[in-house]
């Protein structure tokens, strides 16, 4: 049986197994409010993640870079094995870090401004 806490205009702000806190109002666990506010939390939580994810994998692109480029400088493979598109990404990625770098967008300690 789920128990609510509800903030001054009485709308749930946390629910909880156990009557604890301020979670001390029993509600059905049918109830549309219940479900509303559980939704709502769930959806919040899916774009958090969402966006965290989103920029993991601009960090994760630069890290890639970073080892094909150490894998290269290392003979441990050769730019000419790659697939053609990957060749391409990387040659355009290179060049606009270099029109960046140019235009004194990146600090000096390879800190990206943008």
């Amino acid at each position: 049986m789920p128990y609510v806490a509800r903030n001054a205009e009485g709308q749930i702000v946390a629910v909880s197994l156990v009557e604890a806190g301020g979670a001390t109002e029993h509600v059905e666990a049918d109830s549309r409010e219940l479900h509303d506010f559980l939704s709502q939390m769930r959806r919040g939580e899916l774009t958090d993640t969402l966006e965290w994810l989103v920029e993991s994998d601009l960090k994760m692109v630069r890290v890639l870079e970073d080892l094909i480029d150490v894998l290269i400088q290392r003979n441990v493979i050769n730019f000419t094995d790659l697939p053609l598109a990957a060749k391409n990404k990387l040659l355009q990625r290179r060049s606009l870090r270099e029109s960046l770098d140019a235009l004194k967008l990146i600090g000096d300690e390879g800190q990206e401004l943008i």
